[in-house]
Order: structure tokens, then sequence, then C-alpha cells
């Protein structure tokens, strides 16, 4: 991005968002202890309720859950809940190629996490 670009985003709140920070906070950590990724959270907190951002109103997600002393839903753990159920669906249906396909995927995406870890 060049300098010019960088100017043009905007980090401030915009007027027509009403939210307080410390009603977002209560919103995050009750969609966290339903089980949410700061991801899926990002996406309920858009639709649902109308905040384009989480974090124009002074934090990530990850950080607000963090603060609480919480620890957030990883994507390791999802893709291993995602090889779980892909394995037992290949263990009833033998012939479904494209899941063979898709668990090989996601195994291979586990594997590359734990490498950058």
């Amino acid at each position: 991005m060049t300098d010019e670009k960088k100017e043009e985003i905007k980090t401030e709140k915009p007027d027509w968002l009403k939210i307080k920070p410390a009603e977002l906070d209560k919103i995050i950590l009750g969609l966290h202890n339903e089980g949410n990724s700061p991801a899926k959270i990002g996406l309920i907190l858009r639709d649902k309720y109308g905040i384009p951002k989480a974090k124009l109103l002074g934090k990530k997600i990850s950080t607000m859950i963090k603060s609480h002393n919480l620890i957030p839903v990883s994507e390791k753990s999802i893709f291993l809940k995602k090889v779980e159920a892909l394995g037992k669906h290949i263990a009833k249906n033998k012939h479904d190629h494209t899941s063979k396909r898709s668990l090989s995927k996601t195994l291979w995406k586990v594997k590359k996490l734990e490498k950058s870890i």
C-alpha cells in the first residue's frame, strides 16, 4: 500500500455506531461462552449487531477475550473437530471421494499450523 492509501483508511468510530465499549465487551464474552471463535464472533457482530469492526471501539476481539483471562478458541481445535467429523463420515461412506479429499486437505492445514507454532 502506498502512503496515500494508508491515510485514506479511517480508524475512528463512525457517528452512527451507538454501542459503547462496555456493551460490546459483554456481547463478545457472551458469544465466546457459546463456543464461537474470534472470527465467527466478528461475523456475528457484523451481521446481527451492525458493528463493522470491533477494533473501532479500541481492541481486537481476541484481546478482549484474553483481558478477561479466557482462552480464545484456536484454529487448530476447529480443524481437529472437522477432521473427527469427516473421519466418522468416511467410515460410513467409503466411496465418498470428495470427503476423502477434504479430509486430506484439512489434515494438511493442521500439519501446517503445528509446523508454524
